[in-house]
């Protein structure tokens, strides 16, 4: 047990070291260096040399461990460069940095290993700086084969949390989204028109709710799905819900044509179309008007929803409303799929109501 405790508390270290980038950095950096020092010193077997020597490797990679520092700031500035930038200035600062390390070492061997022996031609001093070019060109692979590798695992993070996101999402829309309370209300809207003998009517309403069901389980809410197929699903549960309120819901589309073909998370627009039903339409007793808008605005998606009800506190573009469940699904995922880049904001309309705006990448693949 105890040996167990001792192995979960080393690997919870190794972790918390890894999740450092900081900590991370000096650690890896200083651990080079050190091998390289060790290497360095068993080479020097083979050849015959004196004690001093190995105060020469420990300079060396001292010189080396400083010198190699500033090309971390210099690379981090480069890393957000365009390829051709990025490719010079690596290829330069490298050049420079193993220029300054093999001046360091010459200085290093000859002042000190040979007692202040001078060399023929002050150009000596730049020699061996292929070999520097070599050790500090590995220097900088790592840092970007690193750096790399700590992308590509915050990309898996990201699509596994993603589908985490998107999985509890989908239950949490089968139990709060579409609730028992819409279930009963849309039943009880076609048993009122079995007892009117509007058969034809209900029969129509039970398509509906058989085919918005079908669309809420078949569809993976992980998978993206076109935003047209996204609207059509948004049609058959507004033509449900219009049964309800009758002439009191009145919807207004305006879907561009380029956007049919985007790709939006699945189940996207319902939460928010239900939100407003409830929190503005069924509170007008004159009824309320819908407006849902999609375009295409550079390399951007923009999703409206609009209503003109009482309005609601509204807060640092969200709502003030607390125990909310439909809103903050939606900002969740679209945080987990698109990280930073998505807009999702709670305003005033004009002249009254609340509007919903959304802001995500413009894709027609379902990536």
């Amino acid at each position: 047990m105890l040996m167990n405790f001792k192995n979960g508390t080393l690997v919870l270290k190794w972790q918390r070291l890894f999740e450092n980038n900081e900590r991370l950095f000096w650690v890896l950096h200083t651990v080079g260096w050190a091998g390289f020092a060790v290497v360095y010193y068993i080479g020097s077997f083979l050849h015959e040399v004196r004690p001093i020597f190995l105060f020469i490797i420990i300079l060396n990679s001292y010189a080396g461990w400083i010198l190699t520092i500033p090309l971390r700031y210099v690379f981090r500035w480069a890393r957000k460069q365009t390829v051709g930038r990025l490719l010079f200035t690596v290829l330069v600062s490298t050049y420079l940095v193993a220029l300054v390390w093999a001046v360091v070492k010459n200085v290093n061997y000859w002042e000190i290993y040979k007692h202040g022996f001078r060399p023929e031609a002050w150009y000596m001093y730049f020699s061996n700086t292929i070999d520097s070019m070599i050790m500090i060109g590995c220097w900088a692979g790592l840092y970007f084969g690193i750096k790399n590798f700590e992308m590509l695992q915050r990309e898996k993070q990201n699509a596994l949390k993603a589908s985490t996101m998107a999985h509890q999402a989908h239950l949490k829309m089968l139990r709060y989204q579409l609730n028992p309370h819409f279930l009963f209300n849309t039943l009880n809207a076609i048993s009122t028109l079995i007892l009117m003998k509007e058969n034809d009517t209900a029969e129509a309403m039970v398509s509906r709710l058989s085919d918005f069901l079908r669309y809420s389980l078949d569809n993976d809410p992980i998978k993206k799905v076109p935003l047209g197929q996204e609207i059509k699903a948004l049609r058959l549960y507004l033509e449900i819900e219009k049964v309800r309120f009758g002439e009191r819901l009145e919807v207004t589309w305006d879907i561009e044509d380029d956007c049919e073909d985007a790709m939006v998370p699945s189940m996207i627009l319902q939460p928010i179309v239900e939100n407003a039903i409830k929190h503005a339409i069924s509170k007008l007793q004159e009824g309320g008007r819908l407006s849902i808008v999609a375009s295409r605005f550079g390399n951007d998606l923009l999703l409206d929803v609009a209503d003109n009800g009482p309005g609601a506190d509204i807060s640092d573009g969200q709502l003030s409303r607390v125990g909310g469940v439909g809103l903050p699904n939606i900002k969740e995922r679209l945080h987990a799929l698109y990280n930073r880049n998505f807009a999702f904001t709670v305003e005033h309309n004009q002249p009254q109501g609340v509007r919903v705006s959304l802001r995500m990448p413009y894709d027609v693949k379902d990536v």
